[in-house]
């Protein structure tokens, strides 16, 4: 598991930890995120059908960034605690955006007082070998927005940016 870290213009609030992992499949990935903290201060989206959904980001979600090594195209993926998903494709950095296909996405989650664990299970092509971020966006009963990623460029939160996409990812075997 890889440890998200908060923007350094959030402020703190009920969370202590979030650590993913992200693991290539023969049919695209599978990752986990799990979130320990005070839970009853962060606002989970009501478990709702499972479909393609925009606008996941604006609430408590979470995403992987996925780029092939050497391409500047690059690969969203949405999860929302409600089962609700989007996947996007992009040409260049924040640009060119289209719905990308999906073959199937499955997402789980699991919860208690101190820890809730998001996994989602996701078949599409994708590129091997490449870099991926892992990150998550969470809203909290204040209304405050905190925002967690395996690295933060400098300034304002940016999940697009290159240095978040952490992990390397090799070609399977």
């Amino acid at each position: 598991m890889k440890s998200l870290i908060l923007h350094p213009d959030c402020v703190d609030g009920p969370i202590n930890s979030i650590s993913a992992s992200l693991d290539p499949t023969s049919q695209g990935f599978e990752v986990e995120y799990r979130v320990a903290g005070d839970l009853a201060r962060v606002r989970f989206p009501e478990h709702q059908v499972a479909e393609r959904t925009d606008g996941l980001w604006k609430a408590t979600c979470f995403e992987v960034f996925w780029q092939g090594k050497g391409e500047i195209a690059y690969r969203e993926f949405n999860f929302s605690p409600s089962s609700r998903w989007a996947s996007y494709a992009f040409t260049a950095t924040r640009e060119g955006m289209s719905n990308a296909p999906v073959d199937a996405i499955a997402i789980a989650c699991s919860r208690n007082d101190r820890e809730f664990i998001l996994k989602a299970s996701v078949a599409t092509s994708l590129p091997l070998p490449a870099t991926a971020g892992l990150t998550s966006v969470i809203e909290l009963e204040n209304g405050d927005i905190q925002y967690w990623a395996l690295a933060h460029p400098a300034g304002k939160p940016d999940f697009h940016h290159a240095c978040g996409r952490t992990i390397e990812l090799e070609t399977l075997e």
